[in-house]
């Protein structure tokens, strides 16, 4: 990781990856961004804010409600030598564009036996927690790694979604660079003060595919990623009072998965819970627990998933709180493995 001496400067996500954003426009004339509401609005997730005054409408460019035809666009101009990053607003839009994304921006690099480069990052929001429904609170990151392509990041505080953007842009290779909302900083969702961080200024990258250890532990290894790194370090504090030591390891990329990381962690607690705010069966849960049973490393219980049912997110807070990866489910994972 590259960065200058920390200032102790705090800022929020959005404000991160602005940030990230502004200093490789200004570095590198190739780079815009664009996508729906981005430019005098500042994105509805406020990570855009600022640099419309900056660098013009012709660098930050709003684009009509047609994810298929702007993010071809943005396709186009990095197979010609641009940096684009595109952004499509909620995840959840991917049905209306995954012909663009999966047989163009992952494909073209493969099928032009890797003459033509594809640096392009496609971001988007994801998560749930704020009573948005079915259609605006999935997170399908499992969804966008299962296709073979594109690198997938998926930052957890403001430091990393700095780190991770400028390492996104930079790369040759399409990037899907998915945000939570419940990490952002952003007053309309339910507070939480990890989303308010430490931020370096200057050139600041964290590189692709390393996941990070943010709590220490020695009974058991919560793997997890995004929001959950949050809900998962709250119950940690809270048992390291009882005496159970929780490691956390936030992932930070899906791909490519540190697995590594997860078996040197998970071989020396014994223990493995996955939290997963993305749909249970056929994701990220299952691929690391695969990760480690394939490896035949010898565990004190069996693993534990908490994650997504497999079902449509509920609109009711009450009953969408039931099914998040929220802290009483992690907690409860944690004590059953733990006997």
């Amino acid at each position: 990781m590259t960065t200058t001496a920390p200032s102790g400067r705090r800022l929020n996500t959005t404000k991160a990856m602005a940030e990230a954003i502004a200093q490789e426009m200004r570095a590198n004339p190739e780079v815009f961004y664009m996508g729906e509401d981005v430019g005098s609005y500042g994105g509805i997730f406020g990570s855009t804010g600022g640099l419309l005054e900056e660098f013009g409408p012709e660098r930050i460019i709003d684009t009509p409600i047609s994810e298929t035809a702007f993010i071809g666009l943005g396709i186009g101009a990095a197979t010609e030598g641009m940096r684009p990053i595109v952004e499509l607003m909620f995840v959840d839009f991917m049905g209306v564009c995954l012909d663009q994304i999966y047989n163009h921006m992952a494909k073209i690099h493969f099928e032009s036996g890797g003459n033509v480069k594809v640096p392009m990052v496609l971001t988007t929001a994801v998560g749930g927690g704020y009573s948005d429904g079915a259609q605006h609170s999935q997170c399908l990151w499992g969804t966008f790694a299962h296709l073979p392509g594109m690198k997938i990041v998926v930052p957890s505080n403001p430091a990393d979604a700095k780190g991770l953007m400028t390492a996104a842009i930079r790369d040759d290779n399409p990037v899907v660079y998915m945000f939570h909302k419940g990490v952002m900083g952003l007053p309309w969702m339910a507070k939480n003060a990890r989303s308010i961080g430490v931020v370096p200024e200057g050139e600041h990258v964290v590189p692709i595919g390393k996941a990070a250890i943010v709590k220490q532990g020695s009974d058991v290894t919560v793997v997890t990623l995004s929001l959950s790194v949050h809900h998962a370090l709250d119950v940690a504090e809270q048992l390291e009072g009882e005496g159970i030591s929780v490691e956390v390891l936030d992932l930070r990329s899906l791909v490519p998965l540190d697995r590594e990381a997860i078996l040197e962690s998970v071989g020396r607690t014994g223990r493995l819970v996955v939290v997963d705010e993305d749909y249970q069966s056929f994701g990220l849960s299952g691929e690391v627990i695969a990760t480690v049973a394939e490896q035949g490393l010898a565990l004190k219980a069996a693993p534990s998933r908490v994650a997504m049912p497999d079902a449509p997110i509920p609109y009711a807070q009450v009953l969408e709180y039931a099914v998040l990866p929220r802290h009483e489910r992690i907690e409860a994972a944690i004590r059953e493995v733990m006997g």
